[in-house]
Formats: structure tokens, sequence, C-alpha cells
């Protein structure tokens, strides 16, 4: 059987290893955006900021600063997605599988399943942002050209 270009082999542990190191940093930068901008609006981060689906909404500076925290973070776990899994073709699924593991945490949380609006429009904008710029960044680094070097390795 002939090698394949760029061919892989099913790693579950990888796979596993990949979904917690992302799901920490999901998590990890989360809290460090609500840090700073909870300096803003002289609030500290909490649980109830990550987890709430009440907190988030236009109305309130706390559920403002909420929400540009989970876009911002989007952004952040963009750069994680070109880091920790570098292939444009799983930046997708593992979005969804960072933000589905949210929905559940909310769900356990609040013990109640999230139904406000803002809740589904903060987490469906910052989905399709970590998706389609992760997906951006991996494929520039994977459409890269490989340098071919035709000189002699040696001068006999």
């Amino acid at each position: 059987m002939a090698a394949q270009f760029r061919s892989y082999v099913w790693d579950p542990a990888l796979i596993v290893a990949q979904m917690v190191l992302l799901q920490a940093g999901y998590y990890s930068s989360l809290g460090l955006w609500l840090a700073l901008l909870g300096t803003l609006g002289r609030t500290g981060p909490s649980l109830h900021q990550v987890f709430s689906d009440e907190i988030l909404g236009f109305s309130t500076p706390p559920g403002r600063l909420s929400m540009m925290a989970f876009i911002l973070n989007a952004l952040t776990c963009a750069l994680g997605l070109l880091y920790f899994i570098r292939r444009g073709k799983q930046c997708l699924d593992f979005t969804v599988t960072v933000h589905f593991f949210h929905l559940l945490g909310c769900w356990i949380y609040n013990s109640h399943f999230p139904l406000t609006m803002t809740w589904w429009l903060v987490h469906i904008v910052c989905t399709a942002l970590m998706a389609a710029i992760g997906e951006y960044l991996c494929m520039r680094i994977e459409l890269r050209e490989i340098p071919l070097n035709s000189a002699p390795k040696s001068n006999v």
C-alpha cells in the first residue's frame, strides 16, 4: 500500500486530550476576560457570570460586559484551535464540542435548560466566530508553500 500524503491514524487518546485542553483553555480565557472586563464594571468574575443564562443581556452593564467577554473569548479560543488542533477540517467539530459541554455545564449549574434568547444568540454568534476564525487561521497554515530546495546538499 502506497503512503498517502497526510495520512492520520485515528487516535482517541489524542482527541480526548485535545478536547480537555480546549475546554480548559475556553474556561481559563473566559475567566481572564471576565476579570479584565470586570475591572471596567467594578465586578469580579464569578461562576454566575460564566454559567447563568439570565445575566447575559443588553439592559445591564454586567450583562453587556459578560457578552463582550464571551465574544472576546471566542476570538481567543480560535487561536487555541490554531495552536492545539491545527486542522481546518476539525475546527467546527471541536468548537461545537466545546460549546455543547458549556451548554451541559449551564444546564447543571442552573438546574434548568437555558431558555433566554440572548444566551442563545451570544453562544450561536460565539460558535460561528470561533469556528470561522479558527478554520481560517488553520487553513492559512495548511496552505503554506512547501519549500523545495533544488540545490545539492553538499558541495562535492
